[in-house]
């Protein structure tokens, strides 16, 4: 790598660096009801808001959260969210609401994330098994809730609610953000506007391109599908994981738990009182201009400067990485950063990159040669491919100390202990079979 490349590059990340907040910017005022009209509004934090004076007690409510969910869709699940859109004051206080039904026998919100939001999620009837993958290495963290049972799914994170009794369920969630978004992974990968590259995915995953293929139409078919849900065996979950002693929680207990509970929440770095905090901890040494090993299966290798090895780091909201790609197809993964937008300058080669937005699943790409420079924004699903007859090298820099990362496949298929294969068919509407071998696959780590 040349000498001029490198220094160019930390010159562009350090231009083009801040801290970034994944949550909701705070009013100057009691409240910003959104409006669409400027008339008789409010300059406030980049955006009209309605005149203080003007406010009712319309632009603070929603009736309707009492009728239940339509289920009969080939996931068995119906989520009814009150976000801003819903509510117009809810605009910059930092939380809304949803109500998620569930179908019996195996209704399933399936695999999915927030990137801007923490889930708070109490159960008001029925019998839930829940989980959620953290960030690489993938361990699986998960709890049979039943009703008047709370759940915290962090920001960022893979997730899961699956009903396993024999009755309708209903849970209420709160979320910290007035607009969370959702990516729903099935969807997001496999069924995205335009698709992603099969060549990715068949890396990605490890499997022949005719997998990746009918993967693709099979999401393709449930996005467009209105049909009733299949029938559902639960022979597969064990015994002890079924209570069909269903208790009815009341709503109200379900809202004073949430008013209890719920608060803002942010996932970026926490601002110092200091110049800086350097963290109590040995440090190690960057090796930043040392090529990575990018002899694995998805021929790619990231190093990752991160508070881990500057401890100088600790709170000032950022970090940087190498990736290096093999010729002809290497690979980063699609992947996710649960606390961090990145940005990207490619030094040398020619670079396929991506982002795949909240649902609607719209796929944004562009094809990137040296000194471009391109923004993958915090919470998304993205990727990076190596198009080029050479290696290819790339810096980014990540708006938080200590970013995390989310490896998609690895995370699905290959978190530990493994996802209920009963949760997997359901969410990729495939044969169990399929399943099974996508979670035998030998996940990469490229880290």
């Amino acid at each position: 790598m040349k000498g001029v490349h490198f220094l160019v590059a930390f010159v562009l990340l350090a231009l083009s660096s801040s801290f970034a907040s994944a949550f909701d910017p705070s009013p100057l005022q009691d409240f910003c009801v959104a409006i669409n009209d400027p008339k008789d509004g409010v300059f406030v934090n980049g955006k009209f808001c309605r005149d203080p004076m003007l406010a009712t007690a319309n632009d603070f409510s929603f009736s309707g959260l009492n009728i239940p969910g339509n289920t009969s869709n080939k996931v068995g699940s119906n989520v009814t969210l009150v976000n801003v859109d819903k509510i117009p004051g809810l605009n910059t206080l930092g939380i809304s609401l949803a109500r998620i039904d569930f179908a019996p026998y195996g209704g399933l919100n399936p695999p999915h994330t927030h990137p801007r939001a923490t889930e708070i999620l109490v159960v008001l009837e029925g019998t839930l098994y829940v989980g959620f993958v953290t960030s690489n290495p993938n361990r699986l963290i998960t709890k049979v809730l039943n009703a008047g049972d709370v759940f915290v799914f962090p920001i960022g994170l893979i997730h899961f609610q699956f009903n396993i009794g024999q009755t309708n369920a209903v849970a209420i969630s709160g979320l910290s953000s007035q607009n969370p978004g959702v990516i729903t992974i099935a969807n997001a990968v496999f069924g995205s506007n335009p698709p992603i590259n099969p060549d990715v995915l068949t890396k990605a995953f490890q499997v022949d391109k005719n997998v990746v293929n009918y993967l693709q139409k099979q999401i393709s078919k449930l996005l467009l599908s209105s049909s009733n849900i299949p029938k559902f065996e639960a022979k597969d979950i064990h015994p002890s994981l079924i209570n069909y002693n269903m208790q009815r929680a009341r709503s109200l207990v379900a809202f004073v738990l949430l008013a209890l509970s719920s608060s803002f929440a942010s996932a970026f770095d926490p601002s110092p009182l200091q110049d800086f905090c350097v963290a109590i901890k040995d440090p190690k040494d960057g090796g930043l201009n040392i090529p990575g090993n990018t002899s694995n299966k998805v021929g790619s290798n990231v190093t990752l400067v991160n508070v881990d090895k500057i401890p100088g780091l600790n709170t000032l909201g950022i970090s940087l990485a190498r990736i290096d790609f093999a010729p002809y197809g290497g690979l980063n993964p699609p992947h996710t950063h649960p606390r961090a937008t990145e940005i990207l300058v490619v030094l040398e080669g020619t670079l396929y990159v991506g982002f795949v937005t909240s649902n609607p699943n719209r796929l944004i790409t562009k094809v990137l040669n040296a000194g471009d420079v391109f923004v993958f924004p915090i919470g998304l699903i993205h990727f990076q491919f190596n198009i080029g007859q050479t290696n290819a090298v790339a810096i980014s820099g990540l708006s938080s100390q200590n970013p995390g990362v989310i490896t998609i496949a690895n995370a699905v298929f290959g978190s530990n202990p493994p996802i209920n294969p009963d949760v997997l068919t359901k969410a990729f509407q495939v044969d169990k079979n399929v399943v099974n071998y996508l979670q035998k696959q030998f996940w990469v780590n490229n880290h």
